[in-house]
């Protein structure tokens, strides 16, 4: 292989090494929902500090990721839709050709045997978004909810949900989405509600995808 050749792949191998990590996944993963500040990503993903800063630093490298300061504080991002679009190809890819990924994520989600809940695809939630014919329920942490949810969503962060269950019984048909088709809120918030005779459904996959696919996003609480 010539030498220019080589360089471009090897530039290339960078943007691919810098995906090569789970603990660097898990930060794309919620950095795909909303910019983070170290201290937030730290939370969100429980790992060490200097951990997240190391991951961020190669993320950041890699140009994956970008960052903004206010105040003191520095808020890191994906650097555009594009990386978003990248991560959400690569968990289609991963899902539909490794058996493995499939075996893992079905055990992480509590599937199949244990009572798959019910799904609405993201076209069938869009025409029952047009009649008004749904309430539609984002149970993510309020922070990435107001960095961007479906329009017209409540955001009831899971660990709220079973405070709420009395007024949702009024509710004619509920919907409820979180992070994407690797998120397990959404499934624990449906068995959730189902446990209390309340019928509901989820989003096949979440707000990575609503955002990717080029459905229509709403910002602020």
């Amino acid at each position: 292989m010539s030498e220019p050749r080589n360089a471009v792949f090897q530039e290339l191998a960078v943007v691919g090494k810098a995906f090569g990590s789970a603990k660097r996944l898990e930060l794309v993963d919620l950095l795909a929902q909303g910019e983070r500040t170290v201290e937030g990503l730290t939370r969100a993903a429980d790992m060490g500090l200097s951990t997240v800063s190391a991951h961020l630093q190669v993320l950041k490298l890699s140009n994956l990721v970008q960052t903004r300061r206010e105040g003191t504080r520095i808020y890191y991002r994906l650097a555009g839709d594009d990386v978003a679009s990248l991560y959400d190809a690569m968990l289609t890819i991963a899902r539909t050709r490794s058996a493995d990924v499939e075996r893992a994520l079905n055990a992480y989600l509590n599937l199949p045997g244990t009572g798959e809940v019910g799904i609405i695809t993201r076209q069938e939630l869009t025409e029952l978004l047009d009649r008004g014919d749904a309430r539609v329920l984002d149970v993510r942490p309020a922070e990435e909810y107001a960095a961007g949810h479906i329009p017209g969503a409540r955001n009831l962060p899971f660990d709220q949900l079973s405070s709420a269950v009395e007024q949702l019984r009024e509710e004619r048909r509920i919907i409820a989405y979180c992070r994407g088709a690797y998120c397990v809120l959404a499934h624990d918030a449906i068995r959730l509600l189902g446990g209390e005779g309340i019928q509901a459904l989820r989003l096949e996959d979440g707000m990575l995808e609503w955002r990717t696919h080029g459905h229509p996003v709403e910002v602020g609480a």
